[in-house]
């Protein structure tokens, strides 16, 4: 996607700040923050229980894997095609389809699929799901990005980090908690689709922001070579596909923690489905609140180091703590919760690739940030993959040190992250502000 040079809202820098400026939160779209954080607790709903209800249904362990996995396939492919779709269409109308997507789909799951227990409709109505939500979500990044001044545009990444997280897995999570005990796990992810729509509409009838409605790609720039340019990048600058592999790193343990670990402490260690649902609304309950933090932190610390020590190093450590703390202490509701939150703040250390990513390729911002989305969205199939290929052969602790592995492998790489014309030790978060005014 390409994103200009000196991003600017006019609404943002006349007339005196209110509190939405002074909290970095961009007017022009404030409502779009509050309708993404709808839509992602009606997509974050079906997290913490949907593994063990289709096991319920008679969906074996190794098929519920492979379906979180062809699901998190489509979501990676879709994180990129956000970012170039953006470019070509305009970022509102890559919201449209994605929530257009998301429905559709889920009606097809819920009214034919599940009720029928067709594996191969499951894999395709559910995997192909998957491309809804980052089209909708990450689409709205590019708004963010696209139309927020440079000085601010920090802030406003961290509120978009905030919505996203908050809703999935943390208040949907939380939201199963009480309507799986009183609805029922399949009326659940019914009401998961009202919020979905809901927050779609929010975002995209109360947002007035011309800009996002528009191609942001300039006039004569072919859509192929958008495309393709937005690819490219990996291999084109070294270091943004590094990034990108720490990324998808960053968040894979979340996405395969939830193909295994509802089963692990429910059936192993004794917890209900309740109180598993409420460990993981406090996960990431903790972890949105830590994206913040450490967003101040990497402005201070520098970006580099903070990824690399609270994100990759942290992740690695509180990941084995988790599960041999909780394997020890057993079903100890309150050590589960320490446990669980140690890992969601250190789950946020990774957020200031976001602003760090874009500042590697400062001619080539734009497709900086198409990689970070397509690193995004590979989360979501490699955390499962790993769950797939270890959980048989190595059982819950080898999968445990396979994630802490790839934590390490990820502050590693962590150290190629340099920004121009800077050293791998006096990486910062201060970066000049380029003097051009045009597209880059």
């Amino acid at each position: 996607m390409t994103v200009p040079a000196h991003p600017r809202s006019e609404p943002e820098e006349t007339g005196p700040r209110g509190l939405l400026d002074r909290a970095g939160i961009p007017r022009a779209l404030a409502w779009g923050f509050l309708g993404v954080l709808i839509f992602m607790i009606g997509d974050g709903v079906e997290s913490g229980f949907l593994s063990p209800y289709l096991l319920d249904q008679g969906v074996s362990k190794d098929r519920v894997a492979l379906l979180f996995t062809v699901y998190g396939v489509t979501a990676s492919v879709s994180a990129w095609f956000s970012g170039a779709l953006s470019d070509l269409w305009g970022p509102r109308r890559v919201m449209l389809l994605g929530l257009g997507v998301w429905t559709t789909l889920q009606v097809v799951f819920l009214g034919l699929a599940v009720p029928t227990h067709h594996y191969a409709l499951l894999v395709i109505s559910y995997g192909l799901r998957g491309f809804g939500y980052p089209l909708f979500a990450y689409g709205f990044l590019v708004w963010v990005t696209a139309v927020t001044p440079r000085h601010r545009l920090g802030s406003a990444v961290g509120w978009f980090w905030f919505a996203f997280t908050g809703g999935l897995p943390t208040l949907g999570s939380l939201a199963a908690s009480f309507t799986v005990p009183w609805l029922g796990a399949y009326r659940t992810l019914w009401f998961s689709l009202v919020l979905v729509v809901a927050g779609g509409l929010v975002a995209l009838f109360l947002v007035r922001e011309p800009r996002g409605r528009n191609r942001l790609a300039p006039p004569g720039e072919r859509p192929v070579a958008t495309l393709l340019g937005s690819l490219s990048i990996l291999w084109r600058e070294p270091r943004i596909g590094a990034g990108a592999v720490v990324r998808a790193v960053n968040t894979a343990a979340q996405f395969g923690f939830l193909v295994f670990l509802p089963v692990y402490f429910t059936d192993t260690l004794g917890f209900s489905l309740t109180e598993w649902l409420r460990l993981l609304s406090a996960m990431f309950a903790t972890n949105i609140f830590f994206n913040l933090l450490f967003g101040l932190v990497g402005d201070r610390l520098g970006w580099q180091r903070t990824v690399a020590w609270f994100g990759g190093v942290g992740c690695a450590v509180t990941t084995l703590l988790l599960y041999y703390g909780a394997s020890a202490a057993g079903d100890d509701f309150p050590l589960a919760m320490l446990l669980v939150s140690l890992f969601g703040a250190t789950l946020a250390g990774y957020v200031p690739l976001s602003a760090l990513m874009p500042s590697l390729a400062p001619e080539h911002k734009g497709q900086a940030m198409s990689a970070l989305n397509l690193g995004a969205g590979a989360s979501t199939f490699v955390g499962p993959a790993v769950v797939a290929l270890f959980l048989g052969p190595l059982g819950v602790q080898g999968v445990m040190w396979v994630f802490a592995a790839l934590y390490l492998a990820s502050a590693g790489l962590t150290l190629f992250l340099t920004l121009p014309g800077r050293t791998a030790a006096a990486g910062t978060g201060s970066v000049p502000a380029p003097t051009g005014t045009g597209r880059t």
